[in-house]
């Protein structure tokens, strides 16, 4: 199929009533929705979404932009919050039986082993475990650190003792 002269006018005329592409090829006849979309493209005709007003959009976004900020300034103060010392208090191994509501439920070692236990410090408010392992089990957003060594600190642990 060729695209005549007449059927590019009476593409611009169609398009600019803001009819769908779909109404488009009907009425010309002969083409698909998908040449009239292509065709539309390459003459560089507006595009027709026109969902929302630009009011709503920019207030659709900054309640979005809003909302990022809040949650990272929750986010942050969290953690801020801990205010981390380099001696954390020491481990009291507990088994599954001897935990309760104030002990920190980390597990240490692998459930099949005979040493395994768990780390038993004092739990923060309303969290399952201490203020070193809170830091492991919510660590920030996109970060994904190398398995470490039960001794090293890791450096984005690191990051937040020197920053508080």
């Amino acid at each position: 199929m060729s695209w005549t002269e007449e059927k590019v006018t009476k593409l611009k005329e169609l398009w600019g009533k803001g009819n769908t592409a779909s109404q488009i090829a009907e009425i010309i006849g002969g083409i698909s929705r998908n040449a009239v979309i292509g065709k539309a493209h390459r003459l560089n005709l507006s595009a027709k979404i026109k969902t929302r007003t630009a009011t709503s959009n920019k207030s659709f976004e900054n309640t979005l932009v809003e909302k990022n900020i809040k949650s990272k300034k929750g986010r942050r103060s969290k953690f801020k919050s801990l205010i981390i010392e380099k001696d954390f208090e020491p481990e009291n191994p507990k088994q599954l039986e001897e935990l309760d509501e104030n002990s920190c439920k980390w597990p240490i070692g692998h459930p099949n082993e005979k040493s395994f236990y768990f780390c038993g410090r004092s739990s923060l408010k309303d969290f399952s475990y201490c203020k070193l392992h809170l830091l492991y089990a919510y660590q920030p957003k996109g970060k994904k650190d190398d398995v470490s060594t039960k001794d090293e600190v890791p450096e984005f642990i690191e990051k937040k003792i020197k920053s508080a």
